[in-house]
């Protein structure tokens, strides 16, 4: 797919830069205590919610990934065809899976420590210890405007989050490779709304039967290659948005509707 393999290559600096992520990646960094033994808790491992050691860098190196992903996007003479909405449909939909990816090209590894913050079974049983009314749930997001979970993401979502770098990185997938699979994530046909979906569908299609054939061409000896890297796609289906925006963001900017940003960055020139 040649407006997707175009883009193989790191971009240029960019010139301006999304005010949130720019005031991220030009901050200087905290220092971050030492964290403590882990506390016991509840024996359902996958549960348990957990924290990134150091949020400052991992939140600045998935920045600093996010903006080169969108000015690879950009990039993309397929892509800049589409009329804008269109691309906003497409950028909001994937810039998750698309985020897993650059951070598993750029090798960037996670770091968690298991969090003190208590259940939400724990916030009751003291609340009713103490005579208290149980903590209220949390209201429904507006229609059309999801926001990020209020607790961190449990010990489950960020294995699953580890389990696709580290198949990712057991595949050595190389540049023309992701760039492939990152065309097929970006040019989902499925998505409601859309009025360009044979043409959306055709593109999809393409970056498929260009990483068959790059597979195929280069790695004659290893007939499983494609199903495999076909895998890497299906472990990104499971990986909920809300989370990754909760792990890698929240915890330096606060609650962020990523379609806002993403609509000031896909509007900005990176």
């Amino acid at each position: 797919m040649a407006c997707v393999e175009r883009c193989c290559r790191c971009c240029a600096e960019s010139r301006r830069h999304s005010s949130i992520l720019y005031s991220i990646l030009r901050s200087e960094e905290r220092a971050v205590p030492p964290a403590g033994p882990a506390p016991r808790g509840c024996p359902c491992g996958s549960r348990r919610r957990v924290a990134l050691r150091s949020p400052q860098v991992a939140c600045k190196a998935a920045s600093a990934v996010l903006v080169k992903t969108l000015r690879f996007v950009q990039n993309v003479p397929c892509f800049q065809e589409l009329p804008l909405e269109e691309q906003l449909l497409l950028v909001r939909s994937c810039w998750a899976p698309l985020l897993l990816l650059g951070l598993a090209q750029e090798r960037v590894h996670l770091e968690t420590v298991e969090s003190a913050e208590p259940s939400m079974l724990q916030r009751i049983l003291t609340a009713r210890r103490q005579g208290e009314q149980p903590p209220p749930r949390p209201p429904p997001p507006p229609p059309g405007r999801p926001h990020l979970a209020p607790s961190l993401p449990s010990a489950g979502h960020i294995q699953a989050i580890k389990g696709f770098l580290a198949k990712c990185w057991s595949l050595d997938i190389s540049t023309k490779e992701y760039a492939y699979l990152k065309g097929t994530v970006l040019f989902n046909p499925d998505l409601p709304g859309l009025q360009c979906t044979q043409y959306i569908e055709g593109l999809q299609r393409e970056a498929q039967q260009a990483l068959n054939e790059h597979v195929r061409l280069i790695h004659r000896g290893d007939e499983a290659r494609f199903a495999k890297l076909n895998v890497v796609l299906s472990l990104l289906r499971s990986i909920n948005a809300n989370v990754v925006a909760e792990l890698f963001f929240r915890p330096i900017i606060g609650t962020v509707n990523m379609d806002d940003m993403l609509l000031e960055m896909l509007c900005a020139k990176l």
